[in-house]
C-alpha cells in the first residue's frame, strides 16, 4: 500500500470539526483508498473498533437502497442513536449516486443528499467523511454543494515522494520514470513501458474525457480534444482564449469562438485536470486579465494526450515544480517583473511567485544554467524584483543546493521533490 500521509494528516487534523469532510481531486487519484483504507486502519490502530465505522459505498449492489437520502439517513440516525456514549465515523463513497426524493411526510420537500448529511453532521456522536465523482456529476461539484458545511481536502496524484517511497531504487532514475508517466497510483501494478501507456491512455479516453462530455453536455468534442492537445504542447507558454481559439480554428471545417474555449477550458479546471496559473506583477501588485499558462494536474496525463512526441524536460520539469507546490497548499501565480534598464521598459518573466500565509518566494525552474547566458537569463529577473524575499533556482543540473554570492538559493530538483529543503 502507497503510504499518503500528507493527505491522511490533513483529514485527521479534520477529525470532529462539526463539519462534513468532503475529500476531492481528479479520478483515480487515490481518493477512495485514501478514506476507506488509509484513513480506516489509523482509526482502527488508536483503538476505534470497526463496529464504529458505518461505511456506505453507493456504487456498490449491497448499498444501492441507500442511494435514497432518507433511507440513508434513517439507517444512520438507528445507529447513532441507539448507543449515544458511542462515537461514530461515517464513510460515504461515490456520493453522487444519491438521487433527489419527495418527502410526503414533510409535505412534498424535495430531499437531497445534502440536506440529510447536514442533518446527520448536527449528532455529536457523528463525523462525516463522503467521497465521489464521476460524469454525473464531478469532485469539484460535490465540494460546491456541500459549501459552508464542509472541510475540503484536495487529493492530488502521487508526489514524486510518496511514489519513490514505493518504488524505490536509483532516485535520478525514479524520476527520469516520474516524468515521463507521472503519479496516478493505478501505474504502480503496471510492470512496462506499454502497460503505463496503454493505463493512462485508458484514463483519458474512457474516463476524462467521457466524463468532461457527458458532464458538460459538449457538443463539440472534437474541439475539447484538440483544446487539450494544444494545452499539452503548451505547458510552460503564455497563452489565453483567443489564442487557443486561432490555434484550433486553423485545423477545425467548423469554427469556434473565444467563449466556446472558455467554457471548454472552465470544463478542465473543474474536472481538476487542467490547472491555471494567473500572471502577476510583482512591482505593480496586481494580476494581468491574460494571458496565464496551464499546466497538467499529472505530467503523465500530459504525455500521453500527446503520444510521448513533445518530451521537452525543461517544461516537463516545469510542470512537476508548479504540481508539487500546489500540492502542498501555496498559493502559486506566473510573476511579471518591469525592466526598465534600456530605452524601452521590457516584461521579464518569474516562473513563480508563491505565497504562504503571509510569507512570499519566487521560484524559477532551469533544467540546467551550465552556460553564463543562460544562467544570466534565469537570474536576472529575479534580481530585477528589488525586494528581500526568498529567491529560489530549482535545477537538475547540481549534486547539491547551496546558495550563491547573490544570496540566490540554487535547489537541487530531488532535493526539492523529496522535501528535504524548507521553501520558506
Amino acid at each position: 500500500m502507497i503510504k499518503r500521509d500528507f493527505f491522511l494528516n490533513q483529514i485527521i487534523d479534520r477529525m470532529w470539526d462539526g463539519r462534513i469532510k468532503v475529500i476531492t481531486g481528479i479520478r483515480r487519484c487515490g481518493k477512495s483508498t485514501l478514506l476507506f483504507t488509509l484513513f480506516k486502519e489509523y482509526l482502527v490502530s488508536t483503538g476505534v473498533d470497526e463496529k464504529q465505522i458505518i461505511e456506505i459505498e453507493l456504487d456498490k449492489r449491497k448499498f444501492y437502497r441507500y442511494r435514497n437520502p432518507i433511507t440513508l439517513c434513517e439507517y444512520v440516525e438507528k445507529i447513532v442513536t441507539e448507543d449515544k456514549s458511542t462515537k461514530y465515523y461515517l464513510f460515504i463513497d461515490e456520493v453522487q449516486f444519491t438521487t433527489k426524493v419527495v418527502d410526503k411526510e414533510s409535505g412534498n420537500i424535495e430531499v437531497t443528499i445534502y440536506d440529510m448529511l447536514n442533518e446527520l453532521k448536527a449528532y455529536p456522536n457523528l463525523d462525516c467523511y463522503v467521497t465521489g465523482s464521476n460524469s454525473k456529476m464531478l469532485s469539484s461539484d460535490i465540494a460546491t454543494e456541500f459549501r459552508g458545511r464542509s472541510s475540503q481536502i484536495k487529493v492530488y496524484p502521487l508526489s514524486f515522494e510518496e511514489f519513490y517511497a514505493y518504488r524505490g531504487g536509483v532516485a535520478s532514475e525514479a524520476l527520469d520514470e516520474y516524468m515521463l508517466y507521472g503519479g496516478m497510483p493505478g501505474l504502480v501494478n503496471e510492470p512496462t513501458p506499454e502497460r503505463k501507456r496503454a493505463y493512462l491512455k485508458n484514463l483519458y479516453d474512457e474516463i476524462y474525457i467521457k466524463d468532461l462530455v457527458e458532464h458538460a453536455k459538449i457538443q463539440r468534442e472534437d474541439v475539447l480534444e484538440n483544446m487539450l492537445d494544444y494545452l499539452a504542447s503548451q505547458i510552460g507558454s503564455l497563452t489565453n482564449a483567443s489564442k487557443i481559439t486561432g490555434a484550433l480554428n486553423t485545423k477545425l471545417t467548423t469554427k469556434i469562438t473565444d467563449d466556446t474555449v472558455t467554457k471548454y477550458l472552465k470544463h478542465t479546471m473543474d474536472a481538476f485536470l487542467i490547472s491555471e496559473a494567473k500572471r502577476y506583477d510583482v512591482k505593480g501588485k496586481k494580476f494581468f486579465d491574460y494571458p496565464n499558462k496551464y499546466y497538467y494536474t499529472d505530467i503523465g496525463l500530459r504525455n500521453i494526450r500527446l503520444n510521448y512526441r513533445q518530451i521537452e524536460p525543461g517544461h516537463m520539469m516545469e510542470n512537476v515544480i508548479y504540481n508539487e507546490l500546489i500540492r502542498r497548499g501555496y498559493s502559486v501565480d506566473v510573476g511579471v517583473v518591469e525592466d526598465r534598464r534600456g530605452s524601452e521598459k521590457k516584461l521579464k518573466e518569474i516562473d513563480f511567485v508563491v505565497n504562504y500565509s503571509d510569507k512570499k518566494i519566487y521560484i524559477q525552474s532551469a533544467l540546467r544554467m551550465d552556460e553564463q547566458e543562460k544562467a544570466d537569463a534565469e537570474l536576472d529577473s529575479l534580481r530585477l524584483t528589488g525586494d528581500f524575499f526568498k529567491k529560489i533556482v530549482i535545477r537538475r543540473d547540481i549534486p547539491t543546493s547551496f546558495y550563491d554570492e547573490d544570496g540566490i538559493f540554487n535547489c537541487n530538483l530531488l532535493d526539492f521533490l523529496m522535501n528535504r529543503v524548507e521553501p520558506f
